[in-house]
């Protein structure tokens, strides 16, 4: 997702980090956002991949 720049597997990682116990509301809200705006930089990808 972070290199192709493709984020329309969004919905999918929230229901991954949502399995794996997250119970971020914001977070799993901005991944499953229909009308959200995904780009390489975004807070949530960033914060699953350890960036700063």
């Amino acid at each position: 997702m972070y290199e192709s720049r493709d984020f329309s597997a969004m919905p999918i990682l929230a229901d991954a980090l949502q399995d794996a116990g997250c119970e971020d509301g914001a977070v799993l809200d901005h991944c499953r956002d229909p009308h959200g705006v995904h780009v390489r930089g975004c807070w949530v990808v960033d914060l699953v991949l350890g960036k700063s």
